[in-house]
């Protein structure tokens, strides 16, 4: 069994939960509760493990993830144990932003909501991204494999292959490349 904890990390809407997906088809059990269930923005669930958001005040969880996938937004990664009791290998996935505030838009619209201004939380994004890319280069307990959204949708068995050597192999890396369904991405900005 693997001793370290495989973290799926990005900005939300990113990809994290297809790459949740490929990991559990792949032979990686994901962290999940499975409190926030599929909806429209997700048809294929979250896999979410909700203690997550209590990351900042209670890791006592942590031991659990140990051979498993946990889903763990960027803002939160500073706020992981580092010091030896644990190591990480974080799939770090990555979208155009334009396509994460589409996204995300539509998700709030069939919530109801309104988003925040593009400008702004594109900003705040980038900003935000350059800070933990930063934070995980200085921590030697954290491996960090970034993956392009669209690399892994229009080579989901390249990925898979490159996300099996990342972990240590021995994941089913046909069965990873057959969860990925590139009907799933209607948020385009420009890109083919």
């Amino acid at each position: 069994m693997r001793d370290f904890i495989t973290v799926v990390s990005g900005l939300p809407r990113s990809g994290t939960s297809l790459m949740m997906q490929m990991l559990a088809a792949g032979g990686v059990p994901p962290l999940t509760d499975e409190l926030r269930v599929a909806d429209e923005s997700n048809p294929r669930g979250y896999l979410e493990f909700d203690p997550v958001k209590r990351l900042r005040s209670d890791h006592s969880w942590l031991d659990q993830a140990r051979g498993k996938s946990v889903k763990i937004i960027h803002l939160l990664l500073p706020e992981l144990p580092v010091g030896g009791a644990y190591t990480y290998r974080v799939v770090f996935m990555q979208r155009p932003i334009e396509e994460v505030l589409a996204s995300q838009r539509t998700m709030l619209a069939r919530q109801g909501k309104i988003a925040g201004n593009d400008a702004v939380l594109a900003r705040v994004y980038s900003s935000q991204l350059e800070q933990t890319e930063k934070w995980l280069a200085s921590h030697a307990e954290f491996t960090r494999l970034p993956l392009s959204y669209h690399s892994v949708l229009k080579n989901p068995a390249a990925a898979a292959q490159e996300i099996n050597d990342f972990l240590e192999g021995e994941l089913d890396v046909f069965a990873m490349a057959a969860a990925v369904d590139p009907a799933l991405h209607r948020e385009r900005k420009g890109i083919s």
